[in-house]
């Protein structure tokens, strides 16, 4: 692991274990990816409770309570699917934060208007919901490292901003 992500990871814990917050992940691309960086820091039971990795709509629906009205008409890569997921899987696990990502790594299931390196990412802390699209370029993995990295780094801005 780099250490910029490893510094990143480490400040994100200080953050949520001075606020006394939990967090949770909903992973679609990323395939687990943010559980496994999130938990590569000692101590990290602290503040991580867990996650779902939502690869398909019939979890986004079933377990994590996404509008099935909300998929059909934004995508599963949308701001509006993302926000929904990171609500849910912070309501479903209990915590205080849930983060979500929602995406097309490719190297197929791209489209004109949402191309390979589409990725939604969502962040819903206590009194704020934030959503993003992103593009990245690459392979599939580098893909889905950088939207694992993106989505921690917008989180580690929230938690700053908030006193």
């Amino acid at each position: 692991m780099q250490k910029t992500t490893l510094k990143l990871l480490e400040n994100i814990g200080n953050l949520l274990r001075e606020k006394g917050w939990t967090i949770s992940v909903a992973e679609s691309c990323t395939g687990g990816l943010i559980g496994s960086l999130l938990t590569s820091v000692p101590g990290s039971s602290d503040y991580f409770l867990g996650g779902i990795i939502a690869y398909s709509d019939k979890i986004k629906i079933g377990v994590l309570s996404i509008s099935a009205l909300t998929l059909r008409k934004f995508g599963a890569v949308s701001e509006e699917v993302v926000g929904e997921m990171a609500s849910g899987i912070k309501k479903l696990i209990k915590t205080d934060v849930g983060i979500a990502v929602s995406g097309i790594a490719g190297p197929t299931g791209g489209s004109e208007k949402k191309p390979v390196g589409t990725i939604a990412l969502g962040v819903d802390i206590p009194g704020k919901i934030i959503t993003n699209i992103v593009h990245f370029e690459g392979e599939r993995n580098r893909i889905r490292e950088k939207a694992g990295i993106k989505v921690l780094e917008m989180l580690k801005k929230l938690l700053e901003e908030i006193k």
